[in-house]
């Protein structure tokens, strides 16, 4: 009985050990805060997987239909920088806009989704806005349209 009383204590303690090694992931928005259900939680994943991740697998889980079948022509993650977003980035900074947003988007079935670029491109600093719609498939949020800069 003691036997099996010590095995559960040391079964118990190596897992404890073995959860606390795990990588955990930076948090996302304001204080690191941000919830996965929000609109503003899937554009900012989707933004960073273009710009950081090797490949688009992520930001093509988080695409709606058409807007996978548009990545998946683009093949690379350059590409997508360049052609459709318009913007290149050695290193960058996502931030959502949330200035005047009134309202809960978990009743919403679409969702239009400012965000503040920030980074370097061969050592200069480069800043811009880009606006992203979103659609709920399925209670999930996917990108479904990237508009063009406003401002050109």
């Amino acid at each position: 009985m003691k036997t099996r009383m010590w095995c559960a204590l040391i079964g118990l303690f190596t897992v404890l050990i073995l959860s606390a090694c795990g990588k955990k992931e930076e948090g996302i928005g304001r204080y690191g805060m941000l919830d996965e259900s929000t609109p503003e939680y899937t554009t900012v994943m989707f933004l960073k997987s273009v710009y950081e991740d090797d490949n688009l697998d992520r930001a093509i889980r988080l695409s709606s239909e058409k807007m996978s079948r548009i990545l998946t022509r683009y093949h690379t993650n350059n590409n997508v920088q360049r052609h459709l977003l318009n913007l290149k980035y050695d290193t960058v900074t996502v931030t959502p806009q949330s200035a005047g947003q009134v309202g809960r988007s978990e009743f919403s079935e679409k969702s239009t989704i400012t965000v503040f670029l920030s980074g370097n491109y061969n050592g200069d600093k480069v800043e811009d806005l880009r606006s992203l719609d979103l659609i709920k498939e399925d209670g999930e949020w996917k990108v479904n349209k990237i508009h063009p800069d406003a401002y050109l």
